[in-house]
């Protein structure tokens, strides 16, 4: 006779879990519960079914009840909630939400997968308004189209800049409203680090959106958000994107052992402080894979390999969860911006000996027609361990991120990077990867064949009277430079030694190749050179263009013009 197997929750993990479960044994009794009407839907799609880019919600579906009840033997029950966990005699206690019948369900083992729920802060006034939204599944984006359509939506404010705030002020542009984005950090997409982020930062201004940075919602009147700095902003609609926090309801009052934030606590081999009690995907605290701390990290990745060895655990195939590595893409108007590992703030927090590197080579060979640069950061210690690395452009992003994860979770280091064998055609690459070039780079630093300094350097390098010297062409200079270097281009530096002071020189140019090359050959003659890692291009997106905003205290009115001043 087979085990009887409880899941709650469905989607990523749940899903992956019943369907490992029946493939593995055709005798054991598996019974899933959903709370929801849909037990296996493409979150990750629904700013896209909204924006209208997926036209048919039917489309998000990846498994109906029927289709997966049937290929696969399960009783699955959806609109049905688990309200209680009877450890000591296991069963669980369930209601119909249909019916509102009541009834028990004992189990052998029991797998949680209720996922992770929007936060929702305790804002004045937010709750009892009628135009603010939350989306975690199909039903919200519904709720949210309605709103659009039924009040002729002609503006929105998103609050909160991560994934889903990301996605959605591009999606409900598409859909022609105008967009407010807040968030209370001083940047958005908290996964990378701020110099990246300013990319994102001026191409959302370039797309017509406004990005109050720095700021967050004190209170909601009507139909009017007002700011902590002051402003006010009339909109018909509000989404609410702050984060997420695990559904642990269940576990709370079944007292299983919990972390710090209220997230589930699990072994290597997902099982709770219960040994017949499993917990997966998004309700559960992982080891993060690099610095092997716990933490929490919401993504559908490791949802699903967490419900195949789930399956594999309870049927004796005992398999490891080594950790989340925490891999990323989103898509941002027209560009794409990707990481994985650990930021840069993360790495100074946990005291890391690190170095970082900045390259901005072409997504492809130059001389094929649609190349665009991509902006390239990693982190590594002294070894040339990655820790992690970010990357945003246009294209090629997660194909250059996707090789760097791989790199981790194979222990490679910055020195291997320039090993790897990349596939190269001039449409797709250039005969040096960019990752090979990220591994070029890291090594020189290493191997302190180039001496660099950082874009938040510079102001201190100017302001105390140091040398900065920019070896581009005057062409270039004169469409933006650092104020207080010294123009001298790299093909004149050797006829121009005279000009440079006897103390250290710092170089910069466009992107840090010509720095390099300047550097190397002022080393030679006996200077004391450092490049500005990242050159100008680097520095110029925190502190040149718009990705240094400026929140001004403005009313906006319900179609993002100004209509008074509070200055």
């Amino acid at each position: 006779m087979g085990r009887k197997i409880l899941i709650i929750g469905g989607v990523a993990g749940g899903a992956t879990a019943v369907a490992r479960l029946r493939r593995l044994d055709e005798k054991s009794d598996i019974i899933l519960f959903e709370r929801g009407e849909h037990i296996s839907f493409a979150n990750c799609g629904l700013p896209y079914y909204i924006g209208g880019t997926i036209k048919s919600k039917e489309d998000l579906l990846v498994q109906t009840v029927e289709g997966m009840a049937s290929r696969y033997s399960l009783d699955i029950r959806n609109r049905s909630e688990v309200k209680r966990i009877n450890r000591q005699q296991k069963f669980v206690e369930v209601i119909n939400l249909e019916t509102g019948q009541e009834y028990k369900e004992s189990y052998d083992y029991l797998i949680l997968s209720p996922g992770a729920k929007p936060v929702i802060p305790p804002i004045p006034g937010l709750v009892d308004a009628a135009n603010v939204f939350t989306l975690r599944n199909i039903p919200d984006a519904d709720a949210i189209l309605h709103h659009i359509k039924n009040n002729n939506c002609k503006s929105a404010v998103i609050v909160g800049g991560g994934f889903i705030g990301l996605e959605m002020v591009e999606n409900l542009k598409d859909r022609g409203l105008d967009v407010i984005m807040v968030e209370a950090a001083d940047q958005v997409q908290p996964s990378i680090d701020y110099e990246m982020a300013c990319i994102l930062h001026s191409h959302l201004q370039d797309k017509g959106v406004r990005l109050l940075l720095n700021d967050s919602v004190a209170e909601i009147q009507d139909s009017k958000v007002i700011l902590k700095s002051g402003l006010e902003i009339k909109t018909q609609l509000i989404i609410m994107s702050i984060g997420v926090q695990p559904e642990n309801k269940l576990a709370l009052e079944a007292g299983l052992e919990l972390g710090e934030r209220g997230i589930i606590r699990v072994n290597e081999y997902l099982q709770t402080s219960d040994q017949d009690i499993y917990a997966i995907g998004d309700v559960i605290e992982v080891k993060n894979y690099v610095s092997g701390l716990p933490t929490h990290i919401p993504l559908a990745w490791p949802a699903n390999r967490q419900g195949r060895l789930v399956a594999d655990n309870i049927y004796g195939k005992l398999t490891q969860y080594r950790g989340t590595l925490g891999s990323s893409v989103a898509k941002v108007f027209d560009l794409t911006v990707a990481s994985t590992g650990l930021n840069e703030k993360t790495v100074k927090k946990l005291k890391y000996d690190y170095q970082v590197v900045h390259v901005h080579p072409n997504s492809h060979a130059g001389y094929y027609p649609g190349a665009f640069p991509i902006s390239l950061k990693i982190i590594f210690g002294k070894e040339g361990r990655i820790f992690g690395a970010q990357a945003v452009g246009v294209k090629g992003v997660e194909k250059r991120i996707d090789v760097i994860a791989t790199a981790i979770k194979g222990q490679l280091t910055v020195y291997d990077l320039q090993e790897l064998e990349l596939s190269y055609a001039p449409p797709y690459s250039s005969a040096k990867d960019p990752v090979n070039v990220l591994g070029y780079v890291a090594s020189n630093v290493l191997d302190e064949a180039v001496k660099t300094i950082q874009y938040h350097e510079i102001a201190g390098i100017v302001s105390s009277g140091k040398t900065l010297i920019d070896v581009r062409q005057p062409a270039e200079v004169r469409l933006g430079k650092i104020d207080g270097a010294i123009n001298i281009p790299l093909d004149d530096l050797r006829k121009r030694l005279g000009e440079l002071p006897n103390g250290p020189v710092y170089i910069y140019c466009e992107v840090g190749l010509r720095g390099y090359l300047a550097t190397r050959m002022l080393t030679e003659k006996g200077y004391e050179a450092l490049n500005l890692d990242g050159g100008y291009k680097t520095y110029s997106s925190v502190y040149i263009t718009r990705g240094k905003v400026d929140n001004s205290l403005e009313e906006i009115n319900d179609t993002g013009e100004i209509i008074n001043a509070k200055k």
